[in-house]
């Protein structure tokens, strides 16, 4: 069968955040998906196969991180969608049946893909004790972002100190559910995009993530709340880089982002 590296949230190759893409027949043994993401080794690995016509979704998707299945992923879920567009698997707009509802995928003239996800509910909380430690950097606020997404949201300072974060994994992944939104706002929004963040996962075998779009469904309605806007770009500022544009609609976030095929060959399993 047919495996694909993706990078998604950027327009050029060993950029944004790669994922595995599968497109299968039918969902092997969780097992068999499991071992297939260790392989891979990225973030996560998609695995995706067609519904029958006529339901509310056009195809059933799940994620794996190298050690877990997880609720809701976002750039997986574009490099799926970009996989089903550039090889005529699917055209138009798709749904995906996921552990996290329906959410769709539409293919824009420029090649870009909007995904349609819920948005997270943010709850101000007090600042954990020893989170400071661990991250390195003193909050701001700190933030739930609700079981959609289960990241404690941190703003910090600046956009200098989120770039300049060394923090301690293994200390980080006592504070959440699944990990860490560290955020500020640009120094410069002339540069392109209106705040910066960085997500720390070690809980989840990830211990910095790339570029995150399901943590954009939190940072899309703290920055939109801050800056008096419904649509804004993120920077996430991680070694590879990555450009998640948002817009609010009520409890949905649209998410909007380029992707690129990087390797194709052929699983042998």
């Amino acid at each position: 069968m047919r495996i694909r590296i993706v990078d998604a949230f950027t327009d050029r190759p060993f950029a944004g955040n790669p994922a595995g893409v599968l497109l299968l027949d039918v969902f092997p043994e969780d097992a068999w998906l499991q071992n297939v993401a260790l392989e891979v080794n990225h973030a996560e690995t998609a695995f995706a196969h067609p519904l029958p016509e006529g339901g509310e979704a056009d195809w059933a998707l799940r994620w794996f991180t190298p050690v877990t299945e997880v609720a809701m992923c976002g750039h997986a879920t574009l490099a799926t969608a970009h996989v089903l567009a550039t090889t005529d698997a699917a055209r138009g707009p798709v749904r995906f049946a996921t552990r996290s509802g329906v959410l769709t995928a539409t293919t824009n003239d420029d090649g870009s893909i909007t995904l349609d996800f819920p948005t997270a509910r943010l709850t101000q909380v007090e600042v954990p004790a020893g989170v400071a430690e661990a991250l390195g950097a003193e909050p701001l606020t700190t933030h739930g972002t609700g079981p959609s997404v289960g990241d404690l949201l941190i703003e910090l300072t600046d956009e200098r100190t989120v770039r300049g974060l060394t923090p301690d994994h293994k200390a980080l992944s006592r504070y959440s559910e699944r990990g860490i939104i560290a955020t500020a706002r640009a120094e410069d929004s002339s540069q392109g995009y209106d705040f910066v963040s960085r997500c720390f996962f070690p809980k989840m075998g990830i211990d910095e993530d790339p570029v995150t779009g399901s943590a954009h469904t939190a940072l899309a309605p703290y920055w939109s709340e801050r800056l008096g806007r419904p649509d804004l770009t993120g920077l996430q500022a991680s070694a590879r880089s990555g450009l998640v544009r948002t817009e609010l609609r009520d409890d949905r976030t649209l998410l909007t982002g380029h992707a690129v095929t990087v390797i194709e060959g052929e699983l042998h399993a």
